[in-house]
Parts: C-alpha cells; sequence; structure tokens
C-alpha cells in the first residue's frame, strides 16, 4: 500500500506594521486575539527600518524584523497612534513599506491607522472608519473616502478599517470568523474573556448629554428580545417590555446602542442566521423561520444586503472551512 502524504495548510501570515508614536495597547491586539486562533495565524511584528520604534508611552519597543517581512504577508495590520503623531503627508519610509505589501494582501488598520490607508490611496472610493472623535477631519483631508464614524469597523473586499482602541479586538474577531467560522471566534473570544460580537456601532460612545437621572435601560428588552428572535416583534412590542412609550424607548434605544431597534433587530436576525448556516443543515427558509423573517427571500435579501452573498454561498464557504 503506498504511503499516503497528509497535507497541512500552512498558517497565515500576518505581519503587524509598528509606526512611530504607536499604541501599544492596539500593537498587541492581533497576536494576543488571532494567536489564540489554534495555530492558525502566524503574527510577525516590524517597523519600516526594523529598529526600535516609540511609542505613545514612555517606553520603546524592539521588533525583530524591518520591512522585508512585509513581502511575505497574506495580512497587514497598521496599528494607530494618537492624532498628534498622524503625519502631513506619508513618510517616504512608510511609503515604501506600504508598497512591498502584495497586491493580494488584506490589509487591516486599527483606529487612526485610516488615515495612514488614506494617504497612500488604498482606501480611495472605498468605505471606511476611523474613531469618531478624528471622523470629520479625516473627511476634510480625504474626500474621496467613504468615511462612516458610527461603526466598529468596515471591510470593503481586502481592505478592513476600525474604529477606536478596542474595535481592534472587533476585527480581528471578524477576520477569524470570516475565515474559520463563528465556532472557532466564539471560542478565541471565550479565552481571551471578550464578547464575541458586540451590538451597535461606535456612535453608541460618542459623548453625549447625560441622561436624566433614573433613566431606564433598554438592556433587558434585548436580552428579552434575543430570546424571541423567531417572534414577529414590533417596537410595540419591545418599548412596552421595556415599560416607555415608543417615542422614549426608540430615543433610549439609540443612544445606547448607536441605532435604531429595527435595525439592531435585523441585524441580530441575520447574525442568528449565519450561525445556523454555518453550523446546521436546516433548509433555507426553515432557518429564516427560526430566526424571524416571513420567508426565505427575506432573509435571502438581508444576508446580501450585509455580507453580500447568498444563504447557499455563505454556507458552501463555511461547509468547505468546516
Amino acid at each position: 500500500m503506498p504511503d499516503v502524504q497528509i497535507r497541512t495548510r500552512r498558517p497565515e501570515r500576518v505581519v503587524v506594521l509598528a509606526l512611530d508614536g504607536v499604541y501599544p495597547f492596539e500593537l498587541g491586539i492581533p497576536s494576543r486575539i488571532l494567536g489564540a486562533a489554534d495555530g492558525h495565524y502566524e503574527i510577525l511584528t516590524c517597523t519600516v527600518d526594523g529598529r526600535p520604534v516609540r511609542t505613545c508611552a514612555d517606553f520603546t519597543i524592539g521588533v525583530a524584523h524591518g520591512p522585508e517581512i512585509l513581502d511575505t504577508a497574506d495580512t497587514v495590520v497598521v496599528t494607530s497612534m494618537p492624532p498628534a503623531y498622524i503625519p502631513a503627508e506619508l513618510p517616504g519610509e512608510v511609503a515604501s513599506a506600504l508598497a512591498r505589501i502584495r497586491p493580494d494582501a488584506r490589509i487591516v488598520s486599527i483606529c487612526t491607522a485610516a488615515f495612514v490607508l488614506a494617504e497612500a490611496g488604498l482606501l480611495d472610493g472605498r468605505r471606511a472608519t476611523t474613531h469618531w472623535q478624528v471622523a470629520e477631519q479625516f473627511r476634510r483631508r480625504f474626500p474621496r473616502v467613504d468615511v462612516d464614524p458610527e461603526v466598529l469597523f468596515v471591510a470593503d473586499g481586502r481592505i478592513l478599517t476600525s474604529a477606536g482602541a478596542a474595535s481592534g479586538v472587533d476585527i480581528c474577531l471578524h477576520i477569524v470568523r470570516t475565515d474559520h467560522g463563528s465556532e472557532l471566534a466564539n471560542s478565541v473570544a471565550r479565552r481571551c474573556v471578550v464578547p464575541p460580537f458586540r451590538d451597535g456601532g461606535q456612535a453608541q460612545y460618542i459623548e453625549q448629554p447625560v441622561p436624566e437621572s433614573g433613566a431606564a435601560s433598554t438592556a433587558a428588552t434585548r436580552v428579552w428580545a434575543l430570546e424571541r428572535l423567531d417572534e414577529p416583534l414590533t417596537l410595540t412590542d419591545l418599548a412596552g417590555h421595556a415599560r416607555m412609550s415608543l417615542r422614549t424607548f426608540a430615543r433610549r434605544f439609540s443612544d445606547e446602542v448607536g441605532q435604531s431597534p429595527g435595525r439592531w433587530l435585523t441585524q441580530q436576525r441575520v447574525a442568528r442566521a449565519r450561525h445556523l448556516l454555518e453550523s446546521s443543515d436546516l433548509p433555507v427558509d426553515r432557518i429564516a423561520g427560526e430566526v424571524g423573517f416571513a420567508t426565505g427571500a427575506s432573509l435571502r435579501q438581508h444576508l446580501h444586503a450585509t455580507i453580500g452573498v447568498s444563504p447557499q454561498a455563505y454556507r458552501r464557504t463555511f461547509q468547505q472551512t468546516r
């Protein structure tokens, strides 16, 4: 009997580019999150010249690699720096480093690193996000980029951008979820003691007037709704559970979550449908009923609007991954 050769897929190489003034917290996110994904990723860190890089804290960080490692990257993560460190124009050594990235490589920015990608022309004509505090400055400086300051991250083809610090965790979990499915992403989240998926966007973190004393929260109603996604929930149902008027509930919900109740409910139904498509062989029409969409056609429409593929194509992708 001939020898059977078992082919093993090599880990995806993720190269983290640390620039001058880097936030130490954000620099460690890819290694911490992607490094917990059962060996699916190899994480390396580099600078534009291979020398230690100054952080925005009171220490520098030494790295093992120079820009040449970018030639071999499957994914490149550019980490953020305080607004005071954002260059008015792209330094030559940074431009040279970015030019080494393969055309088919995935490129990710955390927080203000979106300025670096935009200055390099990588975001022209694309949708992107950055920290809400600098979003207006970003919009004025890069009018060819469709910036959305309300979301936690944006995935536009091979370019991914994320909002403030902790959204680096969200986008890394999204990468694991996209590459290897929700089961592994959820496992990584549990190991790192972070939520596998955060509701809403960064609008919920934008400075708002202090709510009136004793204002009730919609959190309990959101939990209640998640347990009843298969039911035809209405705004009246949600407001009734929260014991608020429709107007008060809608306003308070948007303040807390960063989006309307209807949009949030649709988002949760799509997320549940994606999980069922990945983890079960249930027919699409059955899944639609399980998550509260009236028909399979409605599920197809919402799924396509969210991630741009049909339920069948989504299921095939994750069945192949499994």
